[in-house]
């Protein structure tokens, strides 16, 4: 039976690993490989990140329902209400507490990174203490540890860096040749004649 008093704490710890996820976002010079995925996303679709962190998670919930086979729905609804109130926390700081924000001195976002890193990662850490709330990443690895011989580090370590660096360079090389696209399509007429004759 899970604890109202734990599951509530846990709540606010999630709100507090959001504040230090945005202060990280705002720093702007780098973010864990999870969170990098969902900027990647983020800037591709124009939707904001915590929305797009929300239907990220939901695509490992919908995977970790299908590996366990619909049997845990009281996890299931936790861990929905969990990422939607974590999403949502995310844009409410990025967008609005912190949407005027802008740190010029890369010092400044030294630093800010770093006390980011270190309230997401207290937060965290306050989170798995209480062992009430699991992220659908996690159970997803560790459903998946269960029905192979890999190990769980293997498939957290596949999930949340391989896969979200595949992805981040995907967008970013989609991003950078409509780039090019564009400042061709931009060139004067006689530029693009002479190129051809050339």
């Amino acid at each position: 039976m899970i604890s109202i008093q734990k599951l509530f704490k846990s709540y606010l710890f999630y709100m507090m690993s959001a504040f230090g996820i945005s202060l990280t976002i705002k720093a702007s010079i780098g973010v864990s490989s999870f969170n990098s995925m969902n900027l990647a996303f983020s800037s591709a679709f124009g939707i904001k990140v915590g929305t797009m962190t929300m239907g990220i998670n939901l695509v490992f919930l919908l995977i970790y329902m299908s590996l366990t086979r619909f049997k845990y729905k009281h996890k299931y609804t936790i861990q929905l209400v969990s990422f939607i109130l974590f999403g949502s926390f995310i844009n409410f700081f990025t967008y609005t507490v912190l949407g005027d924000l802008v740190i010029g001195h890369y010092g400044l976002r030294l630093l800010t990174v770093a006390l980011g890193t270190v309230i997401g990662g207290v937060a965290i850490g306050m989170i798995i203490s209480y062992n009430t709330i699991t992220f659908p990443i996690e159970s997803v690895c560790v459903e998946l540890e269960k029905k192979t011989k890999a190990s769980f580090r293997f498939f957290q370590i596949w999930c949340g860096c391989v896969f979200s660096w595949c992805i981040t360079i995907y967008f970013h090389a989609l991003f950078f040749a409509s780039l090019r696209s564009r400042r061709h399509l931009d060139q004067p007429a006689h530029i693009h004649i002479y190129d051809e004759c050339r």
